[in-house]
């Protein structure tokens, strides 16, 4: 009955595989999103202010920065918790895949949504005219609590690690 039941237990990591493909969707969704705005920036560039050119381009940096993030989550998230992924010898393998843990995964994340948050708040302080000191200041706190928890959890795992 126990060895069953550690069976089962095993087993039930396949569920995850599903929600990793899913965040392949979510890549596509991305996909659409960026070439949107790609297309939007080629057709009104002429009549576009410079400022508005520099927020259409960080805003799709903003994608770029997240797609990463999401196939580092998907490749390291099924390695970790599921599967080694099966890559054929002759097949271009990312240098990092295999290689990255939970806990480095965990802090690739924290830096990932600390560069995502720069870059929001990069777009915001361009836009800072029309927004109140009191929403700026909260922006600020947040990118500055984004920063602080990634700073803490690598510290974290450098003190575990020793």
């Amino acid at each position: 009955m126990e060895k069953l039941l550690e069976n089962l237990m095993y087993s039930v990591r396949w569920l995850l595989a599903p929600i990793y493909l899913g965040l392949g969707l979510v890549l596509v969704s991305l996909l659409i999103e960026f070439y949107q705005g790609v297309s939007h920036l080629l057709l009104n560039v002429l009549e576009m202010r410079e400022s508005d050119v520099t927020l259409k381009a960080l805003s799709l940096i903003d994608v770029a920065l997240v797609g990463g993030l999401i196939i580092m989550v998907m490749y390291s998230g099924y390695e970790n918790f599921v599967s080694k992924l099966d890559i054929a010898e002759n097949t271009e393998k990312l240098s990092w895949l295999g290689k990255m843990d939970a806990s480095s995964l965990k802090a690739k994340v924290a830096a990932s949504i600390v560069a995502i948050s720069s870059i929001h708040l990069l777009k915001i302080f361009m836009d800072a005219g029309n927004i109140s000191e009191s929403k700026l200041m909260w922006y600020v706190l947040i990118h500055l609590t984004f920063v602080a928890s990634a700073f803490a959890m690598g510290l974290l795992d450098t003190l575990t690690k020793k």
